[in-house]
């Protein structure tokens, strides 16, 4: 009669389990981004310091680059009536360059405000003059208003030659390298520029730019404290968020849109230019009340403004002229609008305009391949002078490297992973205690296939190990499916209770018919976790759980085979373990290759990849196996660093199960 009662509860928990299938859909460009909403002041500053080390991360940089010596080449100057331009090349790191033209003021009196100015996808770049947009005509309009202004190409337009605007692979998105990024910083390092012009006044200046620039703009926004107010032209959109790849750094948009992104403006002042006949148009009725929503939590209401000009997409002079009117307000001190009106204008000759029309790049400029070994170089030299050295050090590296891993792997708040037991089938409870369930989050997309082995009667915080491969979870009971398997049985023997998981697409944790998961979707990891980062996460919420069965006793964690990797990646989440046994799986650590194959999420190798992974579990007692000739110094420094060198244990080859069940059972 057990043994029938036994078959029926198999049967019923593995249809229950059917049901419970994630329906994890794929986020795109294209789809509408509803505004989630803040309560309080807090709560939004919580999500925006998220949301900026989250850009920060998500375009490689953070940890923040070293600021190189600009070394500006200024020249070729032009003088009209009322400003002058100039040619301009500076270096964002040293060997590449940002390149553009430089207007001030002529017959005023400085220290001026300023302006940086990105632009769009025009096809000559910022030399475009057209009815619908002209770089050259707001920068001329501007500077004679009072403003000293720098316009800058987009990575590959014009003078802008070292790199493509097709920079980007999965490997360069495996160091954070992006073209989003190269633009990005080439942003921080305009601002570096402008600031760094003696008759330019460094609380006032501001950004503007249209399209893809629009792109640059708000994501400037997000980021740097030094702009004083920003006005993004069409581009702000829930319903739109740029079809470029240097709008689509990998993991930007993992939990988050524009709307959001350009909210981290506030409280400073900020124009949205919209158009009817574009993916703006809703910006009066939708993003613009949902950002004003945030300004409010501030108190400054009056600070941002929305204006929306009937005509496609563009930067014509309707637009410009509420651009003219609102900087005027912050920037200038204009209180008439009507004074700051456009004036005709006639753009120079763009041979005139560009910086290298016959002049050669200077000898020292990159080409892409050493472009890309130099962040590389970089990025491994800035993990090298963060390598724990005592609880100080230790401490900052947590800081900085763990934040890195976290976001790289898109890791949600502890308080965001919390789940309940759904469905449970309990299938024996003598000589031992085992039960089917399913951890559930708040939405669909956490569906954690689970079993719980115990002793038939379990103490009070009893001490739990969460166990994952990367095979079903029943590969660890025994034929029968009613009983341990060796490994499992000396931990549970020895008073331990065992939580078994299917991680995402593994065992019975698989895509429900009603998914539209879609990775080979263009720019799908911009906007969707990894299968690696879903993986980590399921961990991470397992891990989260165990406690709460156990009744608050420790937990350790075991992860064998390829499983043992996506353990090792779960100290991101900063939890404090009792003991963890991870199996290497042989991954060779130092190939970006076996990352692309077998452990690929972006920005992972720029974050400090199994080195950081292994580091941060000290002071828990780690051992790793089958880890062949790794290097896991970095690892031994943070544990010599915790005051817990004998915690860390590394072996080459792989342990047996007796081993593993050693490690985790001893104090």
């Amino acid at each position: 009669m057990l043994c029938l009662l036994a078959c029926f509860m198999t049967y019923a928990a593995s249809d229950t389990a059917a049901e419970e299938l994630r329906t994890i859909k794929t986020r795109d460009l294209n789809m509408h981004y509803e505004f989630p909403g803040y309560a309080t002041l807090d709560e939004w500053e919580t999500w925006a310091g998220y949301l900026r080390r989250h850009i920060l991360m998500s375009t490689g940089l953070w940890p923040t680059p070293e600021r190189c010596e600009l070394r500006p080449e200024v020249f070729g100057r032009i003088e009209r009536e009322g400003y002058s331009v100039e040619k301009v090349y500076f270096h964002s790191y040293l060997g590449f360059l940002v390149t553009g033209n430089l207007y001030r003021p002529l017959g005023k009196q400085g220290p001026f405000p300023a302006v940086i100015t990105p632009h769009g996808h025009w096809g000559t770049g910022r030399l475009a003059h057209e009815e619908l947009g002209s770089v050259p005509g707001r920068c001329i309009n501007l500077a004679r208003q009072g403003y000293v202004v720098f316009s800058y190409d987009m990575v590959g337009y014009n003078d802008s030659k070292q790199v493509t605007h097709g920079f980007g692979s999965q490997r360069l998105a495996l160091w954070g390298q992006s073209l989003m990024g190269l633009q990005l910083w080439n942003s921080f390092r305009a601002m570096d520029f402008i600031l760094s012009l003696p008759d330019v006044d460094p609380k006032r200046v501001g950004c503007t730019g249209e399209s893809g620039g629009g792109t640059q703009t708000f994501m400037l926004m997000g980021v740097e404290p030094r702009l004083a107010a920003a006005a993004p032209a069409v581009m702000v959109s829930a319903y739109m968020q740029g079809g470029c790849l240097c709008e689509n750094s990998p993991n930007l948009r993992v939990d988050t849109f524009n709307t959001e992104i350009a909210a981290l403006m506030a409280p400073r002042p900020q124009l949205l230019i919209s158009a009817t006949g574009d993916w703006t148009s809703h910006n009066p009725t939708e993003e613009y009340p949902d950002i004003k929503t945030v300004y409010a939590l501030y108190g400054a209401e009056d600070k941002v403004a929305c204006v929306q000009i009937d005509a496609p997409h563009n930067y014509n002079q309707d637009s410009r002229e509420a651009m003219y009117a609102f900087f005027g307000k912050w920037l200038l001190g204009a209180t008439d609008p009507a004074a700051l009106k456009e004036r005709p204008f006639e753009p120079e000759k763009n041979e005139d305009l560009l910086v290298f029309s016959g002049r050669d790049l200077p000898d020292d400029a990159w080409d892409e391949a050493e472009l890309v070994q130099h962040l590389i170089d970089a990025s491994e030299a800035q993990l090298a002078a963060h390598a724990p050295k005592d609880g100080k050090t230790l401490k900052q590296f947590r800081e900085v490297y763990g934040s890195a891993l976290a976001h790289s792997l898109n890791l949600l708040p502890a308080d965001r992973l919390q789940t309940r037991e759904t469905d449970q089938v309990v299938l024996t409870t003598d000589p031992y205690y085992i039960e089917t369930f399913t951890l559930a989050g708040e939405g669909p997309d956490l569906r954690i296939p689970a079993t719980l082995v115990a002793p038939a009667k379990a103490k009070a915080k009893s001490p739990t190990v969460v166990i994952v491969g990367d095979g079903p979870r029943k590969d660890f009971l025994d034929d029968t499916r009613h009983a341990p398997g060796p490994l499992v049985k000396a931990l549970v023997d020895a008073g331990r209770q065992v939580l078994l998981i299917d991680p995402f697409l593994v065992g019975d944790n698989q895509l429900s018919a009603d998914s539209d998961r879609r990775p080979d979707e263009k720019f799908f990891d911009t906007y969707n976790r990894t299968d690696l980062a879903l993986r980590v996460q399921d961990i991470v919420a397992a891990l989260l759980y165990a406690p709460t069965r156990a009744g608050g006793g420790t937990v350790s964690l075991i992860g064998q085979g390829d499983a043992g990797l996506w353990c090792l990646l779960a100290s991101g989440a900063g939890l404090k373990l009792q003991a963890v046994a991870a199996d290497m799986a042989g991954f060779d650590a130092t190939s970006d290759d076996a990352y692309l194959k077998r452990l690929y999420t972006p920005q992972l190798r720029r974050a400090g990849d199994l080195r950081t992974a292994a580091a941060l579990w000290a002071p828990s007692r780690l051992f790793i196996h089958n880890a062949g000739g790794a290097k896991l110094d970095l690892a031994a420094q943070a544990y010599a660093a915790a005051d817990a060198p004998k915690k860390l244990h590394v072996e080459a080859e792989p342990a047996t199960e007796q081993e593993i069940a050693a490690w985790v059972l001893t104090r």
